[in-house]
């Protein structure tokens, strides 16, 4: 991965979102200024959209799975784990949000609330697909796959 190109896009992209959303964000906006050229491309904002509500919500179910195991093997709570769980908790409550206005969002009303409609050329794109999907954790896990 080129870092130095995403970090030239999160300094592009303003706003203080995490550093995902804001490239997710970039991501929306480039398939929403181009969907005029390619009509497949409000098919893939729409998959990613969900994709990305999906994997929150299946983030958010792990980490409350791994938090009652560890009660229930224990039987003591730690300040750590319940601490991580709960920033997990807002941090997936703040992503949920912020999908859901793009979802609520028509796509004319979306392009209006571009700030840098040219922050992201196609390049760009592409580089910002590959970093989100190498952050899944098929990707994250696939050497143990291909082990196996």
């Amino acid at each position: 991965m080129d870092q130095g190109s995403i970090a030239r896009i999160l300094k592009q992209v303003s706003g203080g979102e995490d550093e995902i959303q804001q490239l997710q964000k970039a991501l929306l906006d480039y398939l929403d200024e181009n969907t005029e050229t390619d009509a497949s491309l409000v098919f893939s904002r729409k998959f990613y959209i969900a994709q990305w509500f999906r994997d929150t919500t299946m983030e958010t179910e792990k980490a409350i799975k791994s938090q009652k195991d560890e009660d229930s093997s224990e039987g003591t709570h730690h300040a750590k784990d319940i601490e991580t769980t709960g920033q997990i908790m807002h941090r997936a409550e703040s992503r949920k949000k912020f999908l859901r206005s793009i979802i609520k969002t028509a796509p004319s009303q979306f392009s209006t609330l571009k700030m840098n409609s040219d922050t992201v050329d196609y390049e760009d794109a592409c580089l910002i697909v590959r970093y989100l999907a190498s952050m899944r954790p098929f990707a994250q896990s696939f050497d143990i796959y291909l082990t196996q």
